[in-house]
């Protein structure tokens, strides 16, 4: 009883070195322990998975006789590891005569003095239950899983006797999930009347490919589950773990973890794969996280400066078509010069953190994404891509019930601004940006300040401060908060300064002749914009093509304010805004003109104007129809951003591209007018899934693809006939001559748009 009373003494804690050799002290030579099962039930169902020949690992072989039946059984190629001294040593003397081939270490199995691809099968009973306990947690079964992985040739196997305690299996499966093929086996029991654990052999075969494979079984669920909570525990595991497998299967774009990486989710990460492309969550210290894309180069070639190298990309570049797009990653990596770049996407989580705490940050992690095994002292160089600004300051924060944080901000870029820089001469260009922080890098609106801006009456800037912030896709840079009044400049409205915003206009050529009947015969042309951001879209409308009546239409009272008091948006007869739901405004313009026939021929005669959407100074939609019989609409702009970013699209909400508003747009349509969308959404699925929605609904469809950007602008005409595409240059012409601008040099933009104008109907 005192011995009995000693040994339970020494199982206290089954990591300890010293505890097993006392364990095996009081033991004894000759006196073997044997977890789990004997060799008479293990000796069919393990015999039947090792290959011919094989060399086997056993790691923490204790005092078992496991390896002495191997041998025994013609696989004398066996090697045995315990860091006990004592069961090494008595193993030995048991073992050096009879069986002389058999090899005995005291090795820590976490920690293997072994060569890589050494085995071809590695056999444990109960060694990885043993360094599961609870209360230490699962380092050292990491440990020791890792260095399995490590020494197993490829194609070997690693044959694991254990209990199946859900802890055990929540470590062991992940382990072995990329590139590995999992079997899971009941071992028969002898009859016996006392209560017993049922004991279990998982095997997982180490295999080429990464391919990811579910988890098999030899028994089935109904004589798992008469096992009680030890067979229904293992069967939620590998059921759960399963589950994890078909999603990162059937996913499309998965981004991998940096223990999924390690674990092989892509391969050997050590060896240059030309063409190898994955994006990844990296994740460390001080709660840093960002997404990354890992790009092995197309061609290995000798040219290579870098072995590896990391582009930084800021949070507001990150929507750019060189960064977001594939193709436009490949050239980045092409230009780099590094054989693998780690592009780093930064988002809004990373505004306030210098570059250099950035870098300290992602060092540790992007070296264990680094090609090579050892760290050879090779340098990985950080590069970055310039957000373009040169200054920043902001002007205004405020909070909206409806859109959320917004910033009005002042810009200076570092680069040439393009003809502006040579029409309006100036040392350093400012643009005033607003920007709707819900919408990751998207700045809303973009204008230009400049002393011909103060020329013209802009009224409503009631405050001047410098900014900081972004348009409706671009860069970010050094901050400052100024309370400095910019006395001199305002908002120049004789200039769009976003592309998408030049691109609309350039769609106007598709009904450039109607317009200029319109316009020559003093006949307003209604246009509806949704969406009014900063006003800039409305305003140049109004300023350049003044034979349009233009009613914008926007949700956020906020929004309407800042526009009035940081961006020169004014209201008269010709310009009005709408508090209101653009599709719930639109489809009133549809009732409203049923109405106006119905008056018209003695229809109801009390209609209850109080429904239809005021505008921001109470006038109502009615009052703006001018007297002309038909209030049809002429122009219908898309502009507004989407708050629900489940739906794949930046701009606009799903709403607006559903078949059922598509179709109020026709009906609100005059038979020469055009639908025009802004549609932002990095999946070309969802592109097209618009596109083919709008075929069914509109005559024809045109598309302007905005060069390295995720903007598309679409334009939608409901008339059958329509021009074609070879009457395009004089129908620019036309539009050209429709503009009323001050500097005529600025139409070049939009003439330049125009004429990458398709037809895609």
């Amino acid at each position: 009883m005192a011995k009995e009373a000693e040994l339970l003494e020494t199982l206290g804690d089954f990591t300890s070195k010293e505890n097993w050799d006392k364990f095996f002290t009081i033991r004894g030579t000759e006196d073997a322990f044997e977890w789990y099962a004997d060799w008479s039930e293990l000796r069919n169902p393990l015999l039947s998975h090792l290959p011919p020949k094989p060399q086997i690992l056993v790691p923490g072989c204790g005092s078992s006789r496991l390896s002495e039946h191997l041998y025994d059984a013609g696989f004398t190629s066996i090697t045995n590891i315990d860091f006990s001294k004592v069961a090494i040593s008595d193993c030995l003397r048991r073992n050096v005569r009879k069986r002389p081939d058999m090899r005995w270490r005291v090795m820590d199995m976490t920690s293997m003095q072994l060569e890589d691809e050494a085995f071809d099968a590695v056999v444990d009973k109960g060694g990885l239950d043993a360094l599961m306990e609870p209360e230490l947690g699962p380092k050292l079964g990491d440990q020791y899983l890792a260095e399995v992985r490590r020494v197993l040739k490829s194609g070997g196997k690693f044959i694991c006797l254990t209990l199946a305690e859900s802890h055990v299996l929540a470590l062991l499966f992940p382990k072995f999930r990329f590139g590995w093929k999992i079997s899971v086996h009941a071992i028969p029991h002898k009859p016996s009347s006392k209560p017993s654990l049922q004991a279990f052999m998982v095997v997982a075969v180490k295999e080429v490919s990464t391919k990811l494979q579910n988890i098999t079984s030899s028994f089935g669920k109904s004589s798992l589950a008469c096992r009680g909570s030890q067979g229904r525990g293992l069967l939620e595991a590998v059921e759960n773990e399963n589950q994890i497998r078909r999603e990162y299967s059937s996913a499309s774009d998965i981004q991998y973890s940096l223990e999924d990486l390690k674990l092989g989710a892509r391969g050997d990460l050590t060896k240059l794969r030309p063409g190898r492309r994955f994006q990844l969550n990296l994740c460390g210290g001080s709660n840093f996280s960002c997404r990354a894309v890992v790009l092995d180069a197309k061609e290995i070639s000798a040219n290579f400066v870098y072995h590896c190298g990391v582009f930084i990309v800021p949070k507001t570049r990150a929507q750019e078509w060189l960064f977001s797009s594939e193709e436009g990653q490949w050239m980045v990596v092409e230009s780099s010069k590094a054989a693998r770049l780690v592009m780093v996407l930064l988002d809004a989580s990373h505004v306030n953190s210098s570059m250099d705490d950035i870098q300290k940050d992602l060092s540790p992690l992007v070296k264990q994404l680094a090609p090579g095994k050892d760290d050879n002292g090779a340098q990985i160089p950080f590069m970055m891509a310039s957000d373009g600004i040169k200054q920043r300051d902001i002007v205004h924060q405020v909070t909206s019930s409806i859109t959320g944080p917004i910033i009005v901000e002042d810009v200076i870029y570092e680069t040439d601004n393009g003809d502006i820089s040579r029409i309006l001469p100036s040392r350093d260009l400012t643009f005033r940006r607003l920007v709707f922080q819900r919408s990751e890098g998207l700045v809303q609106s973009e204008a230009l300040l400049s002393e011909e801006g103060s020329k013209y009456k802009i009224g409503g800037e009631s405050e001047r401060k410098k900014t900081h912030s972004s348009s409706k896709s671009k860069r970010r840079g050094n901050q400052r908060r100024s309370d400095e009044t910019s006395h001199q400049l305002k908002v120049y409205h004789g200039y769009l300064a976003s592309s998408y915003h030049t691109g609309i206009i350039s769609g106007l050529m598709l009904i450039s002749s109607y317009l200029e009947s319109m316009a020559s015969t003093q006949k307003s042309v209604k246009t509806v914009v949704v969406g009014l951001g900063a006003g800039l879209l409305p305003m140049f409308l109004h300023k350049c093509m003044p034979f349009m009546h233009i009613e914008a239409v926007e949700l956020d009272p906020m929004v309407i304010k800042l526009a009035k008091e940081y961006f020169g948006f004014i209201e008269d007869d010709h310009l009005q805004v709408h508090i209101a739901d653009g599709i719930q405004y639109v489809r009133k313009a549809v009732n409203f003109d049923a109405d106006d026939e119905k008056s018209a021929f003695g229809g109801n005669e009390n209609r209850n104007c109080n429904s239809e959407p005021t505008s921001s100074n109470g006038s109502q939609l009615a009052s703006h129809v001018e007297g002309q019989g038909n209030s049809k609409l002429d122009i219908v702009i898309i502009d507004v951003d989407s708050a629900d970013s489940s739906s794949g699209m930046t701009c606009p909400a799903a709403d607006f591209v559903d078949e059922s508003f598509l179709q109020s747009v026709t009906d609100a349509l005059t038979e020469k007018g055009i639908f025009i969308i802004n549609l932002v959404s990095r999946s070309q699925d969802i592109k097209d899934t618009v596109i083919s929605r709008m075929k069914l609904v509109f005559s024809h469809l045109f598309c302007l693809q905005l060069e390295e950007d995720v903007n598309e602008v679409i334009f939608a005409l409901p008339s059958a006939s329509c021009i074609k595409e070879d009457g395009f240059a004089k129908a620019t012409l036309q539009l050209e001559k429709l503009l009323k601008l001050e500097h005529p040099e600025i139409s070049q933009s939009i003439i330049n748009a125009s004429k990458k104008i398709r037809h895609l109907k």
